[in-house]
């Protein structure tokens, strides 16, 4: 796949779209992160996000993506489940896990997407250090996307943000493109060289996700084909955010 390809600039207009859809995008999160409370369980936290969607006349890509297609409107992971988890009604919430919710929100055919790694009760030392490490990097990588940087700039800027605290970024999964579709052009690895890579100019929005791991960057799937978990059962996050490339400063699309 050649994924520059795929680069769709936006135009301000558009941009303006993509800044409400990550505005509803940011209330479904919201509403999913206030009901994590032990013996909750992951179906339900689907459930209020499809509630805040359905309010503002959205639906999420996610649902009826892929094969398998995706069951559901958000993904959540528990503990060492990095990515793509499927809300099940058996799966509760516990004092201690920590959750990773990601969700993606469709408003006048534009996607924005994020995510968002919290704790149910008191968590871990540990896992409070990967949490704060893992949405540190997410910032790091944000504070790249300039005019003129590249997107190994970005890469290289989280891999050693995360690196240089002792945790580990995924290889095979990586941020994106979004526009009309979920998954577009360019593609930004967590691990990269400074100064390679698609050059940045405004227009270009990005959803930037550094997955970060406690024990090694290694993962395996579930047999449910969807669920990416660390290959040594140790703990991972997850934070994402939309952002656009502007003439100035970079824009944040998913925040409230």
């Amino acid at each position: 796949m050649t994924w520059d390809r795929q680069i769709n600039l936006k135009t301000p207009a558009q941009i303006k779209i993509m800044r409400e859809a990550g505005r509803i995008n940011a209330a479904v999160l919201a509403a999913v992160k206030e009901r994590l409370q032990p013996g909750v369980t992951t179906i339900e936290l689907n459930a209020a996000a499809e509630e805040v969607l359905k309010s503002h006349g959205c639906t999420s890509p996610f649902k009826g993506y892929g094969n398998p297609p995706f069951p559901a409107s958000i993904t959540v992971c528990i503990n060492d489940e990095m990515v793509h988890g499927i809300p099940h009604p058996k799966r509760k919430l516990k004092e201690g896990d920590i959750v990773s919710v990601d969700c993606g929100t469709i408003y006048e055919g534009f996607v924005a997407d994020s995510a968002f790694t919290a704790g149910v009760g008191r968590i871990s030392p540990q896992a409070a250090r990967l949490l704060e490490v893992t949405e540190g990097a997410l910032y790091a990588g944000v504070e790249k996307m300039r005019k003129g940087n590249r997107t190994g700039d970005i890469s290289a800027a989280i891999q050693s943000f995360v690196e240089s605290r002792g945790f580990h970024v995924t290889r095979e999964y990586t941020g994106h493109g979004v526009g009309r579709k979920m998954h577009e052009g360019p593609q930004v690895p967590n691990v990269g060289i400074a100064g390679t890579g698609t050059l940045l100019r405004p227009g270009m929005t990005i959803a930037l996700e550094p997955m970060v791991l406690a024990g090694t960057h290694e993962t395996r799937v579930l047999p449910d084909k969807w669920t990416v978990v660390s290959a040594d059962g140790s703990l991972t996050a997850h934070f994402e955010h939309t952002i656009a490339v502007t003439e100035g400063d970079p824009l944040i699309l998913t925040v409230l």
